[in-house]
């Protein structure tokens, strides 16, 4: 079997790739994240997930390199990572009683060579929040590191009526698709 390494210091992807029963190693891609106006958000993170893997690929050429990234998209706009606890604030706003997308690009590269890059999407529809949860939520410290600012896993569970498709992709790494990508490296 291939070594595998996952481009991604995501404690909740590292989980969910344990959960699975693969072995691995974490080298962090350090690729400035950026996102062309032209794309879509299905292409954007799967070049932004293909770079990752690349990345570190040009470190490690032997070895099974897993990169993957994760953007929520509400309305056709990109919601990042929160970058103050007024935009963490202003993205929950927006997120209450909606539904929105989350997209997961996954790209494997093996020996030094891309095998194959995928997307995954997942609808969530959130509850209606009022103005105290979405404070006491920001509180918590626990948006502030997520696409979107809430963890479907995490106390951001209680915000969540109902998903359609891959809860785990939600999370930052689809299940299935992940297992069946990785069958290349076994």
């Amino acid at each position: 079997m291939i070594p595998l390494i996952l481009a991604s210091g995501s404690p909740r992807r590292k989980e969910i790739l344990t959960q699975l029963g693969f072995t691995f190693e974490i080298i962090v891609s350090n690729i400035e994240e950026v996102i062309e106006k032209n794309w879509t958000p299905a292409i954007a993170v799967q070049k932004l997930a293909k770079q990752k893997a690349q990345s570190v690929c040009l470190q490690k050429p032997n070895h099974a390199i897993l990169g993957s990234d994760t953007i929520v998209v509400l309305n056709d706009k990109i919601l990042g990572k929160p970058s103050s606890v007024e935009h963490a604030k202003s993205m929950l706003t927006a997120l209450s009683g909606q539904k929105h997308s989350v997209y997961t690009g996954i790209s494997l590269f093996v020996n030094g060579q891309e095998h194959q890059t995928l997307v995954e999407k997942t609808e969530v529809q959130f509850r209606e929040l009022t103005e105290d949860e979405i404070s006491n939520y920001i509180l918590s410290g626990e948006p502030m590191d997520k696409a979107g600012s809430y963890g479907i896993q995490g106390i951001g569970a209680r915000f969540i009526h109902g998903i359609q498709g891959c809860f785990y992709n939600v999370m930052g790494l689809p299940a299935v698709k992940t297992q069946e990508l990785l069958k290349a490296i076994e």
